[in-house]
């Protein structure tokens, strides 16, 4: 699996202005509806239900909230570049601004696991996050996401 495999090019939102995690965990909601046919409510909900348990924030200004629906039929992503990092409840403590969001079918079991583990190692390299937040284009956001680890050696 790879993340070319997770995300397409227009589920990328380059420059997202939210003032909150609900808002942003909305806006995200909205544009995975769109790429995937889904309900931006069911998919709101399932992400809101896992941050319940704690929050998805990982750390170093990244978060991968992440839920299951069982209408879903494969895993999906969609990434966001904030314009302004907000509170995330990150157990470090900072504020997030990039996000990478994930959708799988209630059944996904290790694959669901496989695609959080290679989302955080991305967006948790230092090289990457940088580059990451150092552009707006979508095109070259997409790019910086789904290029082959073995590119990403600084």
């Amino acid at each position: 699996m790879s993340l070319s495999q997770l995300i397409k090019p227009d589920a990328v939102l380059s420059a997202l202005r939210v003032n909150g995690k609900k808002l942003a965990l909305q806006e995200m909601s909205e544009r995975a509806a769109l790429v995937s046919g889904l309900p931006a409510r069911e998919i709101f909900d399932s992400l809101l239900q896992r941050e319940r348990l704690g929050s998805t924030g990982v750390g170093d200004g990244v978060a991968i909230p992440h839920g299951k629906l069982a209408k879903c039929e494969h895993i999906f992503g969609v990434f966001a570049r904030l314009e302004r990092a907000i509170d995330f409840d990150a157990p470090d403590g900072l504020p997030v601004d990039l996000i990478f969001m994930l959708i799988a079918p209630e059944s996904a079991g290790a694959d669901h696991l496989k695609a959080l583990a290679m989302s955080a190692r991305l967006l948790r390299n230092p090289s990457v996050a940088a580059q990451l937040r150092a552009t707006r284009d979508p095109a070259a956001l997409y790019s910086l996401l789904t290029m082959a680890p073995t590119s990403h050696a600084a």
